[in-house]
């Protein structure tokens, strides 16, 4: 089981390496033709999969555990996909068009507020 989840975790993070490398590279190409390019990297975002997931790895404790994951995010609950479409659609507004080559960690917080 650990060196399934190693497995799976070491590809999650070679492909959002991949999407980082592929905004910054596809921003500086496009920047001449008035093309921005920006990426968004979700954390904990409550969909189907996170609820399928708790009742496969934890059958009678979903709510327990759900309960737990939300209180790591900084912010106190996962997000929602509503959440992440808002931003993308932000990007693609007339309004976001000085911003460019650029990620957006969408997370509750976690990665600039977890931790010392």
């Amino acid at each position: 089981m650990a060196t399934s989840f190693l497995f799976c975790a070491s590809y999650q993070v070679l492909s959002k390496g991949a999407v980082l490398t592929m905004t910054y590279s596809v921003a500086k190409d496009y920047i001449g033709y008035g093309i921005r390019c920006n990426s968004i990297s979700p954390a904990r975002i409550h969909t189907p999969l996170v609820d399928g997931y708790l009742r496969k790895s934890f059958p009678g404790e979903e709510k327990e555990m759900f309960e737990k994951l939300s209180k790591t995010q900084p912010i106190g609950r996962m997000g929602t996909p509503q959440e992440v479409a808002d931003l993308a659609l932000f990007l693609c507004s007339d309004e976001a068009a000085f911003i460019t080559g650029t990620d957006f960690p969408i997370d509750g917080g976690f990665i600039k507020l977890n931790g010392d």
